[in-house]
């Protein structure tokens, strides 16, 4: 193997030294400069400023790249090789150079241009808050953005607020209004898109308030703060899930409290007394209520005190407004706990504020908790709906009453109960019914029906919803969403298991609430 590598050695030198002489060997010092220097620039399209060099010349053997903007090293390139390099928008002068073997230069200067396009299919997406009127959310998704920024259309010389894409932005405004929101698209460069998006904020809070769905926008001052709380003692008198409590902190004056705006005047033509019920950590406090116009010029008010005489539980107090001048457009209703006593971080809760006659009047929301009220139900096709303790007390209803209906065996298939309102519901504002329910499945049809309380008016609308849940309570929403709130209904009819015959079962239902 050894005398292999060795003859092989001797013919390779044999061919080269015998093809040479000392006139044929080649001195690398003659070798001119390159020639032909440049190169080639490659500019993406995507906004990131990505260029890729592919260097090009003649006679060399390694290129060196400057790019011209804040990068001070230079990179190597070999020839027929491509490198990458990252720019900010703008017009930049790299300078490539080409060397030879035998260390001579060419070097040329080459403008790179890097424009980043305006972003594409910008698409907002705006969204109300669930339980809170005055606040929205703004997302943004766009092609060819680095990131977004967003005016609020509130004030003038506004500062945007920058957001990512995925990102979520919540907002909340002061006042009711129309506001144009302007989502711009940036490219990372000069380029940007726009688009405008108008958004209404409303404050659809009206008497009845419950806290349960629609969260008022309270107006606190004097140490005062009203903030939507858990029920601190749900029972028979108050079984909501959610209420309102009001902090008076230490110091506070003895005429703090909270203010709730309402989306239009108080209707006291035949209502003059407004309950609430109250929760207070002592008795003997006073509660005021007082009522004001929305016109800031305009002080007119008038204000009615009562006093708790329960500690640690729910009690309801009336607030008797009795000659008040309906003309003047109340519309800012007023709550002070403990009203002429400085505060001592005191909790106080307060909820289910309401206009009635004086006299208990049945109307939405209906609570079945009343020993006042008689719920006559009117029983059809073999059904029979009455009040009773509540058997199910579990989940999300701890009532002490609800209404069961009992779907006799062999009742038709349309089987229900049907209950007569003291006033037509008002659909002006709210446009949903949710209804607790309890059945022992799930998967049945539960049919709301309203009707006119004239006999020779057979006007009615009804909507369907179906249970999810066996053997539990759940709450199902009604949607009357293009209701005619002049038809007037009066009259709640209820089916259960709708297109079935009875075959003897009972299915429990309270809480029947209106919501927006």
């Amino acid at each position: 193997m050894k005398n292999i590598k060795y003859i092989t050695s001797l013919l390779v030198a044999a061919i080269i030294f015998g093809c040479s002489t000392e006139n044929d060997l080649f001195d690398i010092d003659t070798l001119g400069a390159p020639t032909n220097i440049s190169a080639l620039t490659t500019v993406t399209q995507d906004n990131t400023g990505k260029v890729t060099f592919l260097p090009r010349g003649e006679g060399v053997t390694q290129f060196s790249i400057n790019y011209g903007d804040t990068t001070t090293d230079p990179v190597y390139v070999s020839p027929g090789s491509t490198v990458d390099h990252v720019y900010k928008e703008g017009v930049y002068n790299a300078t490539i150079t080409g060397t030879t073997v035998n260390g001579k230069s060419t070097e040329v200067i080459q403008k790179v241009e890097v424009a980043f396009r305006a972003p594409e299919d910008v698409t907002p997406a705006v969204a109300s808050v669930l339980g809170d009127n005055f606040s929205i959310t703004v997302q943004a998704t766009a092609k060819y953005e680095t990131f977004f920024q967003v005016y609020f259309g509130e004030v003038a010389n506004e500062v945007p607020v920058d957001f990512m894409e995925g990102e979520v932005i919540t907002h909340t405004y002061a006042a009711v209004g129309s506001y144009t929101i302007k989502i711009v698209a940036l490219s990372g460069g000069v380029a940007t898109t726009t688009t405008n998006q108008t958004v209404e904020i409303s404050n659809p809070i009206n008497l009845p308030i419950t806290f349960e769905t629609a969260i008022p926008a309270f107006g606190n001052f004097g140490g005062a703060t009203s903030v939507s709380a858990n029920n601190p003692s749900i029972g028979t008198l108050n079984g909501s899930d959610k209420v309102a409590k009001l902090t008076k902190s230490a110091g506070a004056e003895v005429w703090a409290g909270s203010t709730i705006e309402l989306a239009a005047p108080i209707d006291f033509s035949t209502k003059k007394v407004i309950k609430m019920k109250v929760w207070s950590p002592k008795a003997g406090i006073v509660v005021k209520m007082k009522l004001e116009k929305l016109v800031a010029t305009d002080a007119t008010s008038i204000e009615k005190d009562v006093t708790t005489t329960a500690a640690n539980t729910w009690q309801e107090l009336s607030f008797d407004f009795t000659g008040i001048n309906n003309a003047n457009d109340y519309q800012r209703v007023v709550v002070f706990f403990d009203f002429g006593v400085a505060g001592s971080g005191s909790d106080f809760y307060y909820d289910d504020i309401e206009l009635v006659t004086g006299e208990e009047s049945l109307v939405l929301p209906i609570s079945f908790e009343s020993t006042n009220l008689t719920y006559a139900y009117g029983n059809f096709g073999g059904a029979t709906t009455t009040v009773i303790a509540n058997p199910k007390i579990e989940g999300s209803n701890t009532s002490a009453k609800v209404s069961a209906l009992v779907k006799s065996a062999g009742s038709e298939v349309w089987a229900g109960g049907a209950l007569d309102l003291d006033n037509s519901i008002n659909f002006a504002i709210m446009k949903k019914i949710k209804i607790k329910v309890w059945s022992p499945k799930a998967g049945i049809i539960v049919k709301l029906k309203l009707e006119k309380k004239v006999a020779s008016d057979a006007t009615s609308v009804e909507v369907d919803a179906t249970s999810t849940v066996a053997n539990g309570w759940e709450e199902l929403t009604f949607d009357f969403p293009t209701i005619v709130n002049a038809n007037a209904y009066q009259r709640v009819v209820l089916f259960f298991d709708f297109g079935n015959a009875g075959t003897g079962t009972t299915y429990y239902f309270d809480d029947i609430i209106q919501s927006n």
